[in-house]
């Protein structure tokens, strides 16, 4: 499995199997879903998916299935039939039963402030390989080998990242969610969590947007 950063919380996972797009959102390269069997969403925020360019891909390619949470879901009922809602706990197979297994974890986003809704989140755990938590810190009820871990969100501090790190207990770490930073908090982001929560057997580390790196297999 390749998996690609694409700026922000967008990352590309390339299999023999096909080809997966998580949280293509405004941050996003303005190309992410090109060649994609599959888009998933995490949650509705801006920075995650862009109604307009979610549609329009969908009009590209008739073959694209996009998976999210139900709240998503409803906001595309012209997508009715290739728009799929899931939820914790549920499983899904991507091309077929031969495909990339899917387990959905989560329910939903972090807190940002206790005057502004808590909307629906769930996070993907990918060919058992790497987990996309979306903006929530969610545990899965399995072992993670490839973590992407949120690192600056208004809900966020560094400390709660590593810690969640720390919980997950991955092999490896990805920053993602960083888009928001400029090049100064990203190497601070960075060499923090690096320092709190990877050791010499687990690197935490950012990719750039557009690098990749190749997954060990589950």
């Amino acid at each position: 499995m390749q998996f690609t950063k694409l700026g922000h919380a967008c990352v590309r996972l390339t299999t023999d199997r096909g080809t997966i797009v998580i949280d293509p959102g405004a941050f996003s390269e303005p190309d992410a879903m090109v060649g994609a069997d599959a888009v998933l969403i995490t949650h509705e925020h801006f920075d995650h998916v862009v109604p307009d360019a979610l549609r329009a891909a969908a009009a590209a390619d008739p073959d694209l299935e996009i998976w999210t949470n139900p709240a998503v879901a409803a906001q595309f009922p012209d997508l009715a039939g290739r728009i799929h809602a899931v939820t914790h706990g549920d499983t899904f197979e991507i091309g077929g039963a031969q495909g990339v297994a899917v387990h959905v974890y989560g329910e939903k986003h972090a807190v940002i402030h206790p005057d502004i809704a808590v909307i629906d989140n769930v996070g993907f755990l990918i060919d058992g390989r790497i987990f996309h938590p979306g903006d929530a810190f969610t545990v899965p009820e399995e072992a993670v080998p490839t973590l992407l871990v949120p690192a600056g969100a208004p809900w966020l501090k560094l400390g709660d990242a590593a810690d969640y790190v720390r919980e997950v207990d991955p092999a490896q770490a990805f920053l993602i969610h960083d888009g928001i930073y400029n090049d100064t908090g990203l190497a601070l982001a960075e060499r923090l969590l690096g320092q709190l929560a990877g050791s010499d057997t687990r690197p935490v580390r950012r990719l750039v947007p557009g690098e990749g790196t190749s997954l060990p297999g589950a």
